[in-house]
């Protein structure tokens, strides 16, 4: 985010972590100038338009609580934004109550390493909720860094960040289990990656293009009842529970799929028949 913020014009002037060499390290790997802080020194936090708090979800409270205490002088004007997914602002209420506007603004973007990760962030979407000042204040900084910005209440935030866990994260974590099957299918794990990466690419061009029930191919679109038998079969004798446990679940959410999209019915009972048998047996 500090790269990000950076590029686009903003001057960044501190940065704090758990000690002053972790900030140091950020601000190297950033690519930004700023003043490195240990958490124990956040009394040297120099004036800001805008504090971001980029800490894991368990320690956003807990941190504007600190950061609250430590406040003297006159803060109008200012907005404090935390960039958690499952929390709102409400978990800034102790800086509110010392004059700062409150806001979430939380990137939908997969961020691994700082150089690829501002690139992503500075075109990615963000939801944004909070008092006045601080949605004012998060809208702003989301068009400078060339992003878009929607809101979602604020009792939703933990649906909203389930949905985007479940996009990425989960993504990922299937697509692991697929390379787990191709190393069994006697592929080198770089060798699976590469031959599994266009594939998922092919399906993500079709979900731009199209709805979900349109988008999804292959066996259970096709209502291929047979095929999904010997897959199950397959995970089975193969002894990966979590393979097939994955599989018969989402084979669920597929079927629907297919269903709306007007699959053969017989088919897709069958289908049903099968993965039920699948989740009886994992159970």
């Amino acid at each position: 985010m500090a790269r990000a913020l950076d590029a686009c014009g903003y001057d960044v002037r501190a940065l704090v972590a758990r000690s002053a060499s972790s900030a140091r390290r950020a601000g190297v790997r950033a690519g930004v100038k700023a003043h490195a802080l240990s958490v124990g020194r956040l009394e040297e936090l120099p004036p800001s338009d805008i504090l971001f708090i980029t800490t894991p979800d368990d320690a956003v409270a807990e941190t504007a609580e600190r950061l609250a205490s430590l406040t003297r002088e006159d803060v109008r004007g200012r907005v404090a934004l935390h960039t958690s997914g499952a929390l709102s602002s409400v978990a800034l209420a102790p800086l509110a109550a010392r004059g700062y506007g409150i806001g979430s603004m939380h990137p939908l973007a997969a961020v691994s390493e700082p150089q690829g990760g501002a690139r992503s962030l500075r075109r990615a979407f963000y939801c944004v909720e909070g008092d006045a000042r601080g949605v004012r204040a998060a809208r702003r900084v989301v068009r400078d860094l060339g992003g878009r910005s929607f809101s979602v209440r604020a009792e939703d935030k933990a649906l909203y960040h389930a949905a985007a866990v479940l996009t990425a994260g989960h993504t990922v974590a299937l697509f692991d289990i697929a390379v787990r099957l191709l190393a069994r299918c006697g592929l080198a794990d770089k060798e699976a990656r590469r031959v599994l990466l266009p594939l998922l690419g092919s399906a993500l061009e079709n979900l731009s293009r199209e709805t979900p029930e349109r988008a999804l191919t292959g066996t259970f679109a096709r209502g291929d009842a047979e095929t999904v038998r010997k897959h199950l079969a397959a995970l089975r004798d193969a002894g990966e529970a979590d393979a097939l446990l994955a599989y018969a679940l989402l084979g669920g959410r597929s079927l629907r799929m297919a269903a709306h999209a007007g699959a053969d019915a017989k088919r897709l009972h069958e289908i049903a028949r099968l993965l039920g048998e699948a989740m009886e047996v994992k159970n």
